[in-house]
């Protein structure tokens, strides 16, 4: 698969982009398997799933993973300041509403 990679070498952050149909469910399928194998080869190295961008809808599955349960407190503290889940619902925790 064709493949883009920018990167930031003196923090050692990484950018792939992946050259791809999104209408070929094969492509999509491999591209992700790709990402996979990436993040968790970062984590494997005590790196993070995330560079200076931040978790967002496509990092966040890869939180729990990363920060185990730290996610828990997190999210406490999220429901805490934004009960009603008003403040960029599902950008970086997935919580429900009070």
């Amino acid at each position: 698969m064709p493949t883009n990679i920018a990167g930031h070498a003196g923090d050692g952050n990484f950018h792939v982009g992946f050259t791809l149909n999104p209408n070929e469910p094969k492509e999509m399928a491999e591209a992700e398997r790709l990402n996979q194998r990436l993040v968790y080869g970062a984590l494997s190295l005590d790196g993070t799933c995330t560079g200076e961008h931040g978790i967002g809808y496509g990092k966040i599955d890869f939180l729990i993973a990363e920060h185990g349960e730290a996610v828990s407190v997190m999210r406490a503290i999220k429901t805490a300041i934004d009960p009603d889940n008003i403040m960029n619902p599902g950008k970086i925790l997935r919580v429900q509403a009070i």
